[in-house]
C-alpha cells in the first residue's frame, strides 16, 4: 500500500546491509580465519569499494570470496546506501520511526480530547474547526505521505489503520470525549464506530456517511450524528439561489471567535444560588451584558428557539448566545459568577 511504502523501502535497504554485512563477515571468518573485528572491516572496506589496504595477504580462496562479494554486493549496497540517504536528507528517516512514538506517548496524556479518523479533506476541516475552538485532538490517518506533507501543522498524528482497536487504543480513546470518523469508505466508517463504541461506550461519535442507506446502519451502530457532505452541500447551493441574502447573513456570523459578533452556547452549570431557576427577565442577560439569547435546550435536551423572558434558567440547560466577544464574556460572568 502507498501508505506503507516508505517503510516498507527502508526495511528492504536495512535487510540488504544485513544479509550483506553478515555473508561477508561469515566468509572472512570461516575462508581466513579472521577474528570477528577483523572480518568486519575486511566486509566493509569491501563492499564499501573505499579502497583500503587489506590486514593480511588473503588466501586464493580468500581472494575468489572478495571478488563474489565485491560483484554481488555493487548495485545492492548502492542502492540500499541511497534509500536510507535520501531520508536522512529530507529528514524523513526520523519522521518515519521517531515521530510515530512521539505521538503515541504524547496521546497517552491526553484527556477530554477528539479522535479525527482520515485527514482527507472533511477530516482537514473538522482539524481546522476544533483548533479555532482550543479543542484538543488527535489525528488517526493511514497515508504516512498525507502526514509528512502536513508535520508542519500544529497536528498530532497517529499513523494507523482506525479501524483496529491498536490504533485507536495509541490514540487513547478510553480517555477521549468525542471520535470524528471522516473516512471515504461507509463500510470503514461503520466499522471505526462498533470499534470504538466497544472501546468508549460513553463516546460521543460523529460519522461521515454517502447515502440514506449508510446513515440508517451508522445510526443503528450507535452514531451521534451522521453527516451527509452531498446533502449539506447541495442544501447550501439550492439556498443560496433562493434566500441569498440569509446565507450571507448567516455567514457573517461567527462560530470561532474571528468576527466581531459571534454564536456560541454556554452550559448553565454550577450556577450561583441567586439566578438558579429565575427567567431570563429576572437574571436581566440582555440588560446587564447586551448578548441575545437565540435558543435555550433544557436539561431534558428540548430545544427552543427564541426563548421568551419567562423561561427559567436552570442547572444543566444550555443558553444559545449572540453577541460580541466582550458581550459574551459578560454574560459568561453572569451565569457563574458566585458574587
Amino acid at each position: 500500500m502507498e501508505s506503507n511504502s516508505a517503510k516498507y523501502k527502508i526495511r528492504v535497504a536495512i535487510t540488504i546491509l544485513l544479509i550483506i554485512i553478515v555473508a561477508g563477515v561469515s566468509g572472512y571468518i570461516i575462508i581466513e580465519g579472521d577474528p570477528f573485528l577483523d572480518a568486519l572491516y575486511m566486509t566493509i572496506i569491501t563492499i564499501s569499494t573505499v579502497g583500503f589496504g587489506e590486514i593480511h595477504k588473503l588466501s586464493t580462496p580468500g581472494k575468489i570470496f572478495t571478488i563474489f562479494l565485491i560483484l554481488s554486493s555493487f548495485g545492492t549496497y548502492a542502492y540500499a546506501i541511497s534509500i536510507l540517504t535520501s531520508y536522512f536528507v529530507e529528514g524523513k528517516l526520523s519522521t518515519i520511526f521517531f515521530n510515530r512514538n512521539k505521538n503515541k506517548i504524547a496521546a497517552k496524556k491526553m484527556q477530554d480530547h477528539v479522535i479525527i479518523c482520515g485527514f482527507g479533506r472533511n477530516g482537514q476541516m473538522a482539524a481546522r474547526e476544533l483548533q479555532a475552538h482550543l479543542q484538543s485532538f488527535i489525528i488517526v490517518e493511514q497515508n504516512s505521505e498525507l502526514i509528512k506533507e502536513n508535520l508542519e501543522r500544529p497536528f498530532r498524528f497517529i499513523e494507523g489503520d482506525a479501524t483496529a482497536d491498536e490504533t485507536l487504543i495509541n490514540a487513547n480513546i478510553k480517555e477521549a470525549i468525542a471520535l470524528i470518523t471522516t473516512l471515504p469508505n461507509d463500510a470503514n466508517n461503520l466499522y471505526v464506530v462498533l470499534t470504538a463504541r466497544a472501546l468508549n461506550p460513553s463516546l460521543k461519535i460523529i460519522s461521515r456517511a454517502s447515502n440514506e442507506s449508510s446513515e440508517k446502519k451508522l445510526r443503528m451502530a450507535g452514531v451521534d450524528n451522521v453527516v451527509l457532505p452531498e446533502r449539506v452541500g447541495g442544501s447550501h447551493m439550492a439556498t443560496l439561489v433562493a434566500k441569498p441574502d440569509i446565507v450571507e447573513f448567516l455567514d457573517k456570523l461567527s462560530y470561532q471567535g474571528t468576527s466581531p459578533t459571534n454564536l456560541v452556547e454556554i452550559v448553565c452549570s454550577e450556577m450561583p444560588d441567586k439566578i438558579t431557576s429565575k427567567t431570563i427577565y429576572e437574571i436581566g442577560i440582555r440588560k446587564k451584558s447586551g448578548a441575545n439569547i437565540i435558543g435555550y435546550k433544557t436539561a431534558d435536551g428540548e430545544f427552543i428557539l427564541n426563548p421568551s423572558p419567562d423561561t427559567r434558567v436552570i442547572q444543566g440547560s444550555k443558553l444559545f448566545v449572540l453577541g460580541t466577544e466582550e458581550q459574551i464574556k459578560n454574560m459568561r460572568d453572569i451565569i457563574h459568577s458566585s458574587e
